[in-house]
């Protein structure tokens, strides 16, 4: 019997249910929306539009991949955050709805600064970064990885998302000192690999099967790239200037910790939009003059 793209929604979205996927309505209506090629937005049409077998054998196959832990993002090849679609592939992190919180920060501060320079290190997708070049429009930001996959995909997301020429993209480990010739930044921000030895064994299989561990491995206790950048990477700043960090919901305070060690003043904690302690910030340890 031939079938409509509401019927193949109708299908996935009951096979959703039944696996006890949190959510069943978005993920049916994604995987649709893409096996079929049609606008996700317009569903009301989705009744009326009939599909050929290998349509909807398609829908099914790629719903098959979903249900045995494959990322939806990542069969997508594509997700959107602070209100911006960005490509992604398995070269990166997907991005998380924990990180606007961090992200809104940066755009907030960016925008009480006359052509603000943004420093954003680890920076995967370029999500924060490009975010913050989107909302501010004098915004310049240098956005840093050592995957070549992830700086592929940072340039690619600039260049859909209009922002290729506000946004420097250069590889570096940010483990070692920075490369000559960085340059000074008002705002770094950084939503660094923090996960423990103990929690990379304990990973869920959608994210240990598939998510790059270099971007997810911190360190024994999660900190090493939390003592580097504030270390190696704070000279960076102006006098005056701002770092921000994601960290891991149990590590606050223990990044906090190394801000204060190295020098940074007027260090706070704030909650992301769950309400979970997960953006750490300081100003830099370089006086003004």
């Amino acid at each position: 019997m031939t079938k409509t793209i509401n019927d193949v929604y109708m299908q996935l979205y009951k096979r959703f249910k039944e696996a006890d996927d949190p959510q069943p309505s978005l993920a049916a209506r994604e995987l649709t929306a893409y096996a079929c090629r049609v606008d996700r937005d317009k569903t009301a049409e989705w009744g009326h539009i009939y599909l050929d077998d290998a349509t909807v054998d398609y829908a099914h196959l790629l719903c098959d991949r979903c249900l045995d832990g494959e990322p939806l993002a990542y069969i997508l090849g594509e997700w959107d955050f602070y209100g911006l679609t960005f490509r992604i592939d398995k070269s990166v992190l997907i991005p998380r709805a924990d990180t606007e919180r961090l992200c809104e920060l940066v755009i907030e501060r960016a925008r009480d600064k006359v052509s603000p320079r943004i420093l954003d290190l680890c920076c995967g997708s370029g999500c924060i970064g490009i975010a913050a070049a989107h909302k501010v429009e004098d915004a310049r930001v240098t956005a840093v990885d050592n995957s070549d996959g992830a700086l592929r995909i940072t340039r690619e997301n600039a260049r859909r998302l209009g922002v290729q020429g506000r946004i420097l993209v250069r590889k570096a480990d940010v483990l070692n000192a920075p490369p000559d010739g960085m340059g000074e930044y008002d705002i770094l921000v950084s939503n660094p690999p923090y996960i423990t030895r103990a929690e990379m064994r304990e990973l869920d299989k959608s994210v240990s099967h598939y998510e790059p561990h270099e971007a997810l491995y911190g360190g024994v206790d999660g900190l090493d790239f939390y003592h580097a950048i504030c270390a190696k990477w704070a000279g960076l700043l102006v006098p005056g200037g701002i770092a921000l960090f994601e960290c891991g919901w149990q590590q606050s305070m223990e990044v906090a910790a190394v801000l204060e060690e190295n020098g940074f003043t007027d260090i706070g904690i704030t909650e992301d939009l769950a309400g979970v302690p997960r953006v750490v910030y300081g100003f830099s340890p370089r006086s003004r003059t």
